[in-house]
């Protein structure tokens, strides 16, 4: 069973900018209803698209670098990179059916 990685600042260039495969980017915190309502959708959605994109999730209240240098304002948020590249940005807690289609896009 595939689950999203966690990041942090200090990993962030390895697991996101320098993967080999698209990856989705969950950017989240403890205290957001919103977050905790998607997070079992994007898990289920890392075992459909397992090798096809990676899920990585990113506690904004504790990587404060990162969160800044792609502009999460609100959470969730959900980036989608393609070699290294921001390609794609959501959000807020939306459907299956909207993740779905902008990850077969990737």
């Amino acid at each position: 069973m595939s689950k999203p990685v966690e990041v942090s600042d200090q990993n962030f260039d390895k697991e996101v900018l320098q993967s080999s495969i698209p990856v989705m980017l969950d950017a989240w915190a403890t205290w957001c209803a919103p977050c905790r309502m998607i997070a079992p959708t994007i898990d289920a959605l890392a075992n459909e698209y397992d090798g096809k994109v990676k899920f990585v999730k990113l506690d904004v209240d504790h990587n404060p670098e990162s969160s800044m240098k792609y502009n999460i304002r609100s959470i969730p948020t959900l980036l989608f990179f393609k070699k290294g590249k921001v390609v794609n940005q959501l959000v807020g807690a939306l459907p299956k059916e909207t993740l779905v289609k902008h990850l077969d896009e990737l």
